[in-house]
């Protein structure tokens, strides 16, 4: 603690003796926990109060967004515009257009400098970045390319470690006062940039100092909405089949309308089809499965063309409303774990016309299985283990780089043809130097092999990196995660009385319920199905059908949900047809 003092004090020596010994306490707890980076990277946190409070990446101290709420003047400040927030926290720099060019100038920095990244209209700083160019640099740019390469923002995972609260509003420098003056003098001057900075828009200017008051705001604000708009969005939800609201919904933008479609599928399924017993209930099925069912006629749900983009931001701007709580019970995999069904905007929602309590629930069974299944991207990964560190530095790589198949084959095709390692009298094969015989080969080999085939040169650099896989899920964010992705593991065990019994695992890490492929399975073999947990798997459950159902299940995963055959385990198990005599 002593030591993290000191450390706190050589990076931030803005901070006064009283400020350090309130940031870094002597009696109270201090947690520290080891967290890794969408690219690998090992970042160490520092946790107080249960909100993060410093982050150190190699061995740099950086603060978080909630050091800078009670610091807001601890790292110099550029501001930016509220709808760029949305674009940072999705994992975007900062470019220089996108800054707010202040009256009174820029702060002096220099490359390299860490800086904090604020919104027009309020001081308190939501995100974390270094800047790429010094200030002179910026300004002969003519405010052109990246001006900050962005480490943490608000609504980031980081952000997530803690307890989730929302900025302070806190009062620009410069005063209101000034702004509403007219130009003449210097103080009018500096009152009259930031005024007009924010005259395309000026409704969400004044909307971002509300971040912190009311969470249905906040849930606007970050998405570019108008609160108006969203207490609209339950108006249709009453009586959809009067004209006068048809023509106050055409006045709508279509994204206002897709946001007022969602809101109304989203409080009908929980209203009529989502049931206590349900939970946990995987996010993906109850889009496909509830949500869609209760879209009315004629119109269809597009995430993409609402202005949250991802079902993923609706179920967190729902969960802020505390309305219900999601949780990722699985890696990548999100799940329903409550809801508040005493919400009053549960209560007061009505259902419209033309669903009824009685075929809503019907409707819920038939969809269950008209649903499109959308089938997860899957890209295989590779990280740059310490072992092939020589091999990749020449690159610009270090240990823990995430790297695609492709690129790691562009970086052999480079480093082999900068080395001139292709044998003159066949090119087929590569010349094995120093590097390529202590990274690819073993002990056993260095003495014999001197020379590797193209194949054999990539397949063995492979097969010595980290092996990583990127998920993909219908509505949500790529997910990094570590290993090869298991495949669903298709099983026959044979019980009492020679009965055969089919068991299907890891359908969760696929997005599929497996209650929904249980039910379906027993629609179509006319069998019993039952769910279980998982044996040496938390969280996990499996699916058991009486009899052996693998040319079924089969066609099902095959054909109907599109999954890759080389992500499927056990379909070499199915029955072998008899010839009918």
């Amino acid at each position: 603690r002593r030591k993290l003092r000191s450390d706190v004090a050589a990076a931030f020596p803005s901070l006064s003796t009283e400020q350090l010994a309130e940031f870094i306490p002597n009696k109270e707890e201090l947690n520290v926990i080891k967290i890794y980076s969408h690219k690998g990277e090992a970042i160490t946190v520092y946790m107080n109060h249960r909100n993060p409070i410093l982050f150190e990446a190699e061995k740099v101290l950086y603060p978080t967004v909630y050091t800078l709420w009670v610091y807001p003047d601890l790292l110099p400040a550029f501001s930016t515009w509220p709808p760029v927030l949305q674009k940072l926290a999705g994992g975007a720099d900062l470019m220089l257009p996108g800054v707010v060019v202040p009256s009174s100038g820029f702060p002096q920095v220099q490359r390299g400098t860490l800086c904090a990244v604020t919104l027009l209209g309020n001081r308190a700083p939501v995100a974390v970045a270094v800047a790429t160019m010094s200030t002179e640099e910026m300004l002969a740019a003519g405010m052109k390319g990246k001006g900050f390469a962005v480490l943490h923002t608000y609504l980031d995972h980081l952000w997530e470690y803690g307890d989730k609260s929302y900025p302070p509003t806190l009062a620009p420098l410069v005063t209101d006062s000034a702004d509403k003056e007219s130009a003449g003098d210097e103080e009018e001057l500096q009152g009259k940039e930031p005024g007009t900075s924010s005259s395309p828009d000026p409704e969400q200017h004044v909307g971002i100092g509300d971040l912190s008051l009311k969470e249905r705001h906040s849930c606007a604000e970050l998405l570019g909405k108008e609160e108006p708009h969203e207490n609209r969005a339950a108006e249709p939800a009453g009586d959809a089949s009067t004209e006068d609201q048809q023509e106050a919904g055409d006045r709508r933008t279509p994204q206002e309308q897709m946001d007022a479609l969602f809101n109304q599928c989203f409080f009908h399924a929980l209203k009529c089809k989502v049931k206590k017993s349900d939970l946990p209930l995987l996010t993906s099925t109850f889009l496909r499965s509830h949500m869609f069912s209760c879209c009315p006629a004629g119109k269809q749900l597009d995430i993409k063309k609402s202005s949250y983009k991802k079902f993923s931001k609706f179920l967190q701007c729902m969960q802020h409303q505390k309305i219900l709580q999601v949780k990722e019970l699985n890696k990548g995999v999100e799940s329903i774990v409550e809801v508040d069904w005493r919400h009053p905007d549960i209560k007061a929602f009505v259902v419209p016309e033309g669903f009824s309590s009685a075929s809503a629930a019907q409707d819920s069974k038939s969809e269950d299985t008209e649903q499109v299944y959308h089938a997860p991207e899957i890209i295989p990964l590779y990280g740059v283990s310490t072992k092939m560190i020589p091999l990749f530095q020449e690159s610009g790589h270090r240990k823990g780089s995430i790297l695609s198949s492709s690129e790691v084959r562009n970086v052999i095709l480079n480093y082999v043809k900068t080395n001139e390692l292709v044998d003159e009298t066949n090119k087929n094969f590569v010349k094995v130097n120093a590097i390529l015989c202590d990274c690819l080969l073993d002990k056993s080999e260095q003495d014999e092999i001197s020379h590797l085939k193209w194949d054999e040169l990539l397949s063995r650099c492979l097969e010595r990196l980290q092996p990583l896989h990127q998920v993909t899920f219908f509505g949500q964010e790529p997910v990094v995660r570590k290993g090869n992705l298991e495949p669903i593991d298709i099983t026959i065990a044979q019980r009492s009385s020679n009965k055969k019994v089919t068991i299907i695992k890891n359908l969760e890490l696929y997005g599929l319920d497996p209650q929904c492929v249980a039910n379906t399975l027993q629609q179509k073999v006319q069998a019993s199905a039952t769910i279980t947990p998982a044996p040496g798997a938390k969280d996990r459950v499996q699916v058991q059908i009486q009899g052996n159902q693998i040319h079924h299940l089969a066609k099902m995963l095959l054909e109907e949900y599109q999954l890759p055959r080389k992500y499927i385990q056990g379909l070499e198990k199915a029955p072998k047809l008899g010839r009918k005599k």
